[in-house]
């Protein structure tokens, strides 16, 4: 080696050296500035992390239907993404496997066919790889159970994430299993402008959010050995569940019957309300609206608790006040009638038929403006406003607190002149919401009796379940007599020979109630528009000895029906006879339309056919499907929980020993293994759900 080239050895490790040196002092100068000199600041800058305050959010409560079936809970779902641009990416084995992939995703995923699956996965690829997307979303919005599935697919199967860059995110939602059932009572959840945490924004989501939200939990940052990490200080509190008054089989019911008729004369919307006599308890809830391609009626806005001018239905409430307050007291007097009647300088007041005088029992029947503007006009003629202090009185303008979000109380003038008492008195120059009037006639049927309508029954926790009791507005609000005359009166508009309602007869069950037409505002013009009808028939069955109220309200029919009793009085006979069919009035079923017919108890066991009709058709079964409990399927055999909900089905095979995994939201399309197949207790069956 020459003298020149060992010096250049030299020089090259003396600079090497002078540079670690270099290093050497630069980190120990760091390592003295950071624990001697700003000592002071590193700690304080640790001390603010390890204050800093997390909120970890509760569990949302379930709501849930009378019977325990859930209406709303929150099921976790999970977005799958790959990462084009992985350090480590396998872009040849996904372009091998791009065929399979797409094969698989078109079979358990037909959100696209082969084609739309290939094109869509091979997107991506067609751009440089420095362009390539880092977060690209394969699928969105699937079950734990699907995605175990997609991680069996081609590719996909690849364990390292920085070779396949697959990532999965997971959220939480709100899941309606029983899909647009009551679901504008039921209500959504959502951010608001105010709150970016999700809290109830419609039905009993919002009115209830208080309770169903729960009391979220505190983290903080604690110093590990090797990491600070969240620490929860404070648990979150998970929120109740609502056991609501809804009975699903009931609902299923007045839902099919009101699209029925509003389909048949081509309503715009429709609402209907079914309460049980004794309790209160709002056991369905419908609100139905043409959808904008004028197709299918959809979930619409809550109008049962929206103010309008009410028609003829408030005449009943005006006679009970009459009978009350002793301005009539036979039945059989006669009230002279009349083409038209003028009062206080109004309007003459007419009636829809001419009649040259009335008795006071056919005033209700027959439904005159006339002899019920008479009426009243005796007692509150010099000071109007008492009648509306009247109504104040026995709670109709109470707030009712039902639970159902946006509800308003009843408006009437609370100066009103003698023109605004005579109409008010028939159905005009008031806003009563449906429920308000529901209530009162529920209030007849029920003995004077004036019970609070509700639509949560309970709220349920872990460790207890506390019961609302039963609660009266007015402990009563006319005597057991007077409420039976309101009874009898009611019963005539069905059942007596001019009744407006007597077209709705019918020898299973007996209807009593009122019709009522009133003409809407045309929001243009500002005036009454004679073409547009808000149709009303409110009552209760049956007659003689009342179970359950109804309130049905049609808007603007435009084909085949357009009267009160053949289109909002017909629903409610339907809804009646559907249950009478179904034994659920105290009376022995046949499960037919019109007697006869093989019992269906004897095909479904103790479970409503009802239900099992919407099951069947929602889980895309077209046969007669036996649900069998446990015991009916011989011993260490699976049974068959085909067609039942989430929360039944896991429950059956829970009993009958074996584990479950579940799929889906709804109710069971399919399960694996199939029933029938011999296995011991412990064995894992999936269910695959559908909505």
């Amino acid at each position: 080696m020459s003298q020149n080239n060992k010096k250049h050895i030299l020089s090259r490790y003396g600079f090497l050296t002078l540079i670690i040196l270099l290093f050497s002092i630069a980190i120990s100068y760091k390592l003295f500035s950071t624990t001697v000199i700003h000592a002071s600041d590193w700690n304080a800058m640790a001390m603010r992390e390890l204050e800093k305050v997390d909120t970890i959010l509760p569990e949302r409560g379930e709501i849930l239907s009378d019977d325990g079936s859930i209406l709303a809970t929150n099921l976790r779902y999970y977005t799958v993404r790959i990462d084009f641009r992985a350090e480590r990416f396998l872009e040849h084995r996904y372009r091998e496997a791009l065929d399979s992939i797409a094969d698989s995703l078109a079979l358990y995923f037909p959100r696209r066919d082969r084609d739309g699956w290939f094109n869509y996965l091979q997107k991506p690829l067609n751009t440089t790889a420095d362009k390539r997307p880092r977060c690209f979303p394969v699928i969105t919005n699937i079950s734990f159970l699907d995605l175990q599935k997609l991680k069996t697919f081609p590719f996909f199967s690849i364990s390292n994430p920085n070779k396949s860059g697959m990532t999965v995110e997971s959220t939480l939602k709100r899941s309606n299993p029983y899909g647009d059932m009551a679901r504008r009572s039921v209500g959504g959840v959502g951010q608001t402008r105010e709150c970016k945490e999700i809290h109830g924004i419609s039905g009993l989501e919002k009115a209830l959010d208080s309770l169903l939200y729960g009391v979220p939990g505190i983290s903080k940052k604690i110093p590990l050995t090797k990491n600070i990490v969240n620490w929860t200080d404070v648990p979150p509190t998970p929120g109740y569940s609502i056991r609501t008054t809804i009975d699903i089989n009931l609902q299923d019911i007045v839902e099919n019957e009101l699209n029925r008729v509003l389909d048949s004369c081509s309503a715009d919307w429709g609402c209907a309300i079914l309460m049980e006599v004794s309790t209160g308890d709002i056991k369905a809830i419908s609100n139905l609206e043409r959808n904008a391609d004028g197709t299918a009626y959809i979930e619409a806005l809550n109008y049962a608790v929206v103010g309008f001018e009410p028609g003829s239905v408030v005449k009943p409430i005006s006679m009970m006040i009459a009978l009350e307050d002793g301005l009539v007291n036979n039945l059989e007097e006669v009230i002279p009638i009349g083409a038209s009647w003028a009062y206080a300088g109004g309007r003459p007041i007419t009636d829809s038929h001419y009649n040259g005088s009335l008795r006071v029992r056919e005033v209700i029947e027959q439904s005159s403006n006339i002899g019920m503007a008479r009426i009243i006009t005796r007692g509150y003629d010099k000071d109007p406003k008492a009648f509306v202090e009247r109504l104040r009185g026995i709670g109709f303008l109470d707030p009712m607190n039902t639970g159902i979000a946006g509800e308003r109380v009843p408006y009437f003038n609370p100066e009103p002149g003698r023109v605004d008492l005579s109409r008010m008195c028939y159905g005009y120059a008031s806003q009563i919401p449906p429920i308000y009037t529901l209530s009162i006639y529920n209030a007849i049927a029920n003995g004077g009796k004036y019970v609070r309508p509700r639509l949560v029954s309970s709220l349920v926790t872990e460790n207890f379940d506390s019961v609302i009791p039963v609660s009266y507005i007015r402990d009563r609000i006319c005597s057991e007599e007077n409420a039976r005359k309101m009874q009898y009166m009611l019963k005539q508009v069905v059942w007596g020979p001019h009744g407006t309602g007597r077209s709705l007869k019918s020898d299973k069950v007996a209807l009593a109630g009122k019709t009522g037409t009133c003409y809407s505002v045309d929001p243009k013009t500002r005036q009454y528009n004679t073409a547009r009808k808000r149709l009303a028939f409110c009552g209760f069955f049956p007659a003689d000895n009342p179970k359950y109220s109804c309130m049905v309200l049609t808007f603007y029919p435009k084909r085949n029906m357009f009267g009160a009793a053949s289109t909002s009085g017909q629903v409610m006979r339907n809804i009646a006879l559907k249950m009478y069919s179904r034994g659920m009035l105290d009376n022995a079923s046949d499960y037919s339309e019109g007697g006869g017919g093989t019992p269906r108890a004897m095909l479904y066991g103790s479970t409503s056919p009802t239900r099992h009709k919407a099951i069947r058709k929602a889980a895309g079964i077209t046969q007669e499907v036996h649900p069998a409990a446990p015991r009916d399927m011989p011993k260490g055999t699976i049974p068959s929980v085909k067609g039942l909900g989430a929360r039944e089905a896991v429950v059956t095979l829970e009993k009958a020993g074996y584990n479950v995994a579940v799929s889906g939201s709804g109710y069971v399309r399919s399960q694996l293994p199939d029933e029938g197949t011999m296995a011991p207790a412990g064995t894992r069956v999936t269910l695959a759900l559908a909505p």
